[in-house]
């Protein structure tokens, strides 16, 4: 696709960077995550928004280097991008099928949590990456969604640039918004309540699943050549 005028590549860059966030935020779910972060922190507010902090940075980099790199290192072991999608997708939807029927008992948070809340503060914030950060914010469903984000950016010198520009501050809008709810997960939590929660990491699941389903179409078109 050719761009003749600035504003279009501006439209471009618009949509592209809007795409990262409405696409990530679902499949990370970090409320889903808050029950954890929460455990690990208590009613530390400090601890809460350095450990925040921390998540946030791990999973830019995560995000940006899933986006800019997945690309190759699948071509490097020969597997196609529609394969991905469909397998991503696939993984998606199972995470989402998940949500929807799970339990306290089979809840890898409630194992997750019940070890962050024997860590010192310390060893809160050292420990940030696992498992807070993956596998359960930037999980394998995220990393495979940002794999096929990134293989939409064109290979055309300017906007290729382009679209490393928009990885980057679209990873960075994904990683404004965990530190924000997961600095203020308490609180959230609080004013939602145990039903409020659940229901929300319902419907966040259902959305989900249609993301993962609509992710394995987007996979299964490519390879049979449907428009």
């Amino acid at each position: 696709m050719h761009y003749a005028e600035p504003v279009s590549y501006l439209d471009w860059f618009l949509r592209a960077l809007l795409l990262i966030p409405v696409t990530l935020l679902p499949i990370i779910n970090p409320l889903s995550t808050a029950p954890v972060f929460v455990a690990a922190v208590g009613s530390n507010r400090a601890v809460a928004r350095r450990l925040a902090r921390q998540v946030a940075i791990n999973s830019w980099f995560v995000l940006v280097v899933s986006m800019l790199v997945g690309t190759y290192v699948l071509a490097f072991f020969g597997v196609s991008l529609p394969v991905v999608r469909i397998g991503g997708g696939l993984l998606v939807a199972a995470t989402a099928w998940h949500l929807l029927h799970h339990t306290a008992d089979d809840d890898v948070h409630a194992v997750a949590a019940e070890k962050a809340a024997t860590l010192s503060d310390a060893e809160i914030v050292q420990r940030s990456f696992f498992p807070i950060t993956f596998p359960l914010t930037t999980g394998p469903g995220t990393i495979a969604a940002s794999i096929a984000l990134g293989a939409r950016i064109p290979s055309e010198p300017r906007l290729y640039v382009l679209g490393v520009l928009v990885a980057g501050c679209g990873a960075a809008l994904v990683s404004l918004a965990l530190y924000l709810i997961f600095a203020n997960s308490a609180a959230v939590l609080a004013r939602l309540g145990r039903i409020g929660t659940l229901v929300m990491i319902r419907l966040m699941a259902f959305i989900l699943l249609c993301i993962g389903i609509e992710i394995m179409w987007a996979g299964w078109s490519e390879l049979n050549g449907i428009d």
